[in-house]
C-alpha cells in the first residue's frame, strides 16, 4: 500500500539481500505511458514476475538530452496519451495495491518536477510509495534543495556518473546520493552499441573508491551475455532501450508478456554468472 508517512526507502534492503544471495540486481526502464496508459501498471508487474529488483519508471519528456531515439519515441507516445507526472505517480500508486516491496525509481527531467514544486513533488511521490528519483539533467550542484526534501520524505536520491566524470564530481555525488549510482557506461545516448566492458571494468573501482554505495551500469546493454558480463563487475545491471524496442515492436496487448520474457531470459543470463 502507498504510504502515508515517511520511511526508509526500499532500495538498500533489496541490495542486502541480493549481496547475502551472491546476486545482482536487474533494474529494467520502461516508460510511464507506452505504449498506452492502461499498459504501464501490467508491465510493471511482469518485470517482477520476470525477475526485475528495481524497476525504473521513466517520466515522459518532450525534450530529453540524454535518451536515444528508441526512448525519445516512447514519451512521444506516452505524450500523445497526455502521460503526465502526476499519472506517473498513479501508476506507481496503483502498482503498490499489489506489490509493497519492489522498489520503483522515477527517472526522468527537472522540469517537470519544478512545475509540481519541490514539496507537493517530494509528499506526493512519498504516499504514492515511489523509493527514489533520478534527474537527468540536475547536476549534483543543482539537487542539494530537491535531495533535501526527498530524504526527508524517505526517498533515494539517485545520481549519474559516467565515463567522462572527474574525482570532484563522484565525491560531489557521493555526498548527496543514496541507494545506488548509476554508470553511464558509454559516450552517447540511450540505445547505443559500442559497449567496451573493459573500460567499464577500468571505471568501476575508481568510482568505488569514492562513492559507497551500489553501482548500476547501463546504456548499450542489450542481451543476457552483455548483461551477466556487466553483473560481473557491478551491483546491478539497467536495461532500457532494448526493453522499450521490444514494447514498441509487440502488437497490441502483448507488451507486457514479450517485455517479461525478455527480461527472465537476461536475468536467466545475469544468475548464470555467479
Amino acid at each position: 500500500m502507498p504510504r502515508d508517512v515517511p520511511a526508509l526507502s526500499r532500495i538498500p534492503g533489496v541490495f542486502d539481500k541480493l549481496k547475502a544471495a551472491g546476486r545482482k540486481a536487474l533494474i529494467p526502464f520502461i516508460t510511464a505511458g507506452d505504449p498506452d496508459k492502461a499498459s504501464t501498471v501490467p508491465i510493471m508487474h511482469a518485470l517482477v514476475t520476470a525477475g526485475a529488483d528495481i524497476i525504473e519508471l521513466g517520466v515522459p519528456f518532450s525534450d530529453p538530452m540524454a535518451d536515444g531515439p528508441t526512448i525519445q519515441r516512447s514519451s512521444e507516445r506516452a505524450l500523445k496519451h497526455g502521460t503526465s507526472l502526476k499519472d506517473c505517480l498513479a501508476f506507481v500508486r496503483e502498482f503498490r495495491a499489489r506489490d509493497e516491496v519492489t522498489p520503483v525509481v522515477l527517472m526522468g527531467y527537472a522540469n517537470p518536477i519544478e512545475a509540481m514544486g519541490y514539496d507537493a513533488f517530494a509528499a506526493a511521490a512519498a504516499l504514492a510509495g515511489v523509493d527514489g528519483v533520478l534527474v537527468v539533467d540536475y547536476p549534483p550542484e543543482e539537487s542539494v534543495e530537491l535531495t533535501g526534501k526527498l530524504r526527508a520524505a524517505g526517498i533515494d536520491s539517485i545520481f549519474l556518473l559516467s565515463p567522462t566524470s572527474l574525482d570532484q564530481r563522484m565525491e560531489e555525488v557521493a555526498h548527496l546520493a543514496s541507494g545506488y549510482v548509476y554508470y553511464v557506461s558509454l559516450k552517447g545516448v540511450t540505445g547505443a552499441a559500442h559497449l567496451d566492458l573493459t573500460e567499464v571494468a577500468r571505471k568501476i573501482p575508481l568510482i568505488r573508491s569514492h562513492v559507497k554505495l551500489p553501482i548500476g551500469v547501463g546504456f548499450g546493454i542489450r542481451d543476457g551475455a552483455t548483461a551477466r558480463a556487466v553483473a560481473s563487475i557491478s551491483d546491478a545491471v539497467v536495461i532500457g532501450s532494448r526493453l522499450v524496442q521490444e514494447i514498441e515492436a509487440s502488437p497490441p496487448g502483448q507488451a507486457a508478456a514479450n517485455v517479461g520474457a525478455l527480461v527472465a531470459e537476461i536475468r536467466r543470463a545475469m544468475d548464470a554468472q555467479a
